[in-house]
């Protein structure tokens, strides 16, 4: 029996081409052999999605090409819309997305995942999202243009209209997040992919995982932090009290990084340009913060999370705090459909073993015998 590792931690459990986390150094590179800070300085999230899928960074040509097919699988289905219009509109965003993305999927017989439905998939998640706001709202959802970029299009299926500086927030936002190893979402997502199941399946199974605070839901919380908070001057006070009352403080600390988060550093003066009333609060509070986690726990590494500037550019971006996950879902599933691409070209059932842990086996009582013992 192998040690057990709580969380998987430091088990291998794929070997991959779509993404390297090199937490010693800080490094996030994604395929082909690009650091993330270059990819943020010379890509968009188009050309993003196709590197994660085909290997290479697209030609102009390619990129047309690819701008074409997503543009052409943006619609929502009537299935789709079927479920989005019986969904209460208080329905927790997370859900309307999963219900609406499972309702696109809906097959009459079981599909092999390829390119065509990777591409359809990561094409409808941002319409999702922006039927899912519309939809809170009470309003009908907006038709995808194809004329328009990923995220000016999203923005526009939302808002219902152009608005070129925030939709370079969110495209820079969704090429920040649009692979991370193997997290808890990708991961769902090839498990469920290793069993012979539907592209689908494993999309709407991984934004099950994602909606879990524990993954997708920490820039939503780094925003609550902050709003409570206030304003500079109240930071140190609240953070120690938030301390001492062994409460975390979203935004620091990552399972992987024992240094700075590289997309944390891209983010950091993006977000003090696109949103400097966030950024005051948010740089003292990264300053505090990081302080008071050193002073307490010394042994453990603390840097700045993605999650935290992550905030401020959704929130520049034009989007409710409560759709940040959906934004992250609408980045992340780029590298979920590569990764289950990845997984069912050598595919073997992904089957951990696990340690029993209970009785010893011993004779079932009959029923007339199985009186509990009284309570005290």
């Amino acid at each position: 029996m192998s040690e057990f590792s709580p969380g998987l931690e430091g088990v291998l459990a794929a070997k991959t081409e779509i993404s390297m986390v090199d937490g010693q150094n800080g490094r996030l590179v994604y395929r082909g052999g690009y650091t993330i800070s270059d990819l943020y300085e010379n890509c968009t999230f188009e050309e993003i999605a196709h590197l994660l899928w085909f290997g290479e960074l697209p030609t102009e040509g390619e990129l047309e090409d690819t701008k074409r097919r997503l543009a052409a699988k943006r619609a929502l289905n009537q299935s789709a819309k079927a479920a989005l219009a019986a969904l209460p509109r208080d329905t927790d965003p997370m859900d309307v997305l999963r219900t609406v993305i499972s309702a696109q999927g809906a097959a009459k017989e079981l599909q092999k995942p390829d390119i065509e439905q990777a591409i359809a998939m990561t094409a409808v998640m941002a319409t999702g999202l922006a039927a899912a706001y519309r939809h809170s709202r009470g309003e009908e959802p907006i038709e995808p243009r194809d004329d328009l970029g990923h995220a000016a299009n999203c923005l526009y299926m939302a808002f219902g209209e152009v608005d070129e500086r925030k939709a370079k927030y969110l495209d820079s936002y969704l090429v920040l997040l649009a692979d991370h190893g193997m997290n808890a979402s990708t991961f769902t997502a090839r498990v469920v992919a290793s069993t012979n199941s539907d592209l689908c399946s494993a999309v709407v199974a991984a934004i099950g995982a994602l909606k879990g605070p524990a993954h997708g839901a920490a820039a939503l919380e780094a925003m609550n932090m902050l709003e409570k908070i206030g304003s500079p001057d109240n930071v140190e006070p609240w953070m120690r009290a938030a301390l001492d009352r062994k409460e975390k403080l979203f935004g620091f600390g990552h399972r992987i990084y024992r240094t700075d988060d590289p997309r944390a550093k891209i983010l950091r003066p993006l977000t003090s340009e696109a949103n400097p009333d966030f950024y005051a609060i948010a740089s003292k509070g990264e300053e505090v913060a990081l302080r008071l986690l050193h002073e307490r726990h010394p042994e453990r590494p603390q840097a700045t999370n993605v999650d935290y500037y992550s905030a401020g550019l959704l929130a520049a971006a034009g989007l409710p705090k409560t759709f940040f996950t959906l934004a992250f879902a609408t980045s992340r599933v780029a590298g979920w459909t590569a990764h289950v691409l990845e997984q069912v070209k050598l595919n073997r059932i992904i089957r951990p073993d696990s340690e029993y842990v209970g009785p010893e086996p011993h004779p079932v009582r009959p029923l007339r015998e199985r009186e509990k013992a009284p309570t005290a």
